[in-house]
């Protein structure tokens, strides 16, 4: 029950943390808000670590700096993907890689879930395609075509975010906190070397600042109740929890944002209350 609850509470906070990153894109663009945010993040999670205690290794800390590294990755291209193609086709193809990749790497080395859990991880990984999809009267605005560079880049994208669930899951236990602070050194350096490449100003006003911030604590929260997660349970199943993160994204766009449920993410906000329900039980 508590790797469930651990890895939920992880999609919640990413799934606000991706929702307040899109507002914050409207006034900025997307590089610019995650150099504010992660720097932010490293400095929440290192403090968190000096409260939590543990005792730190070579190993743990590399394990958490290479899993940082997949995660800038995965930020950075599934940003210019979006910048270039359809988000109803890279959203849902980026989240099922994520959410697929480390359920495969779990069940290979030799997880093995109850039959429950097993429909409720398919169900989860179902929910997650369809709550991704969006249309024109969705959340995105259609611009671009599925082009093979696109299409790579969004197989990119899902598989560094897949690396980053499964790089981090190795870091032995009794850690505390301070391999989830060297993933974010990680991940900070990659985003900040991606907005010097793409030219991006470093001015910030105090608005996209404050927001950073609140970014930074949601990220912080949902990396931290990941680690956790998978040190608590199997791979396979936190991973896929965690993956529902845009189930939460699109419940705050409606209900602060303003949008409109379309009947498949409907049906998809469905499949993922029975999926954790399910695997809950399992």
């Amino acid at each position: 029950m508590m790797p469930v609850a651990l890895a939920s509470t992880s999609a919640v906070a990413y799934g606000i943390s991706d929702y307040l990153g899109g507002v914050a894109s409207r006034r900025a663009r997307a590089l610019r808000v995650v150099s504010v945010s992660y720097p932010i993040s490293i400095v929440l999670v290192g403090l968190a670590a000096v409260v939590v205690g543990g005792a730190p290794s070579a190993d743990g800390i590399g394990w958490g700096l290479v899993s940082g590294l997949s995660s800038g990755i995965a930020v950075w291209t599934f940003y210019v993907a979006l910048s270039r193609g359809p988000m109803s086709v890279i959203s849902p193809i980026t989240a099922v890689l994520a959410a697929a990749g480390p359920l495969a790497f779990g069940l290979v080395a030799g997880e093995r879930p109850g039959t429950r859990v097993l429909v409720g991880m398919t169900l989860a990984l179902v929910a997650t395609v369809l709550v991704s999809l969006e249309g024109e009267n969705g959340s995105s605005v259609e611009h671009g075509r599925l082009t093979r560079g696109v299409a790579a880049l969004t197989v990119a994208a899902g598989l560094a975010f897949a690396g980053f669930f499964v790089l981090l899951s190795r870091v032995p236990e009794g850690e505390g906190l301070w391999p989830v602070a060297s993933s974010r050194v990680g991940a900070t350096a990659v985003v900040l070397l991606a907005a010097l490449a793409a030219r991006e100003s470093f001015r910030f006003d105090r608005r996209l600042v404050g927001i950073g911030a609140v970014i930074a604590v949601f990220d912080a929260v949902a990396n931290g109740a990941f680690y956790y997660a998978s040190q608590a349970g199997m791979l396979s199943l936190v991973s896929v929890i965690a993956a529902l993160y845009p189930a939460f994204t699109v419940a705050l766009a409606i209900t602060h944002g303003g949008e409109r449920l379309r009947a498949v993410q409907m049906l998809g906000m469905a499949l993922a209350g029975v999926a954790i329900a399910l695997l809950a039980l399992g």
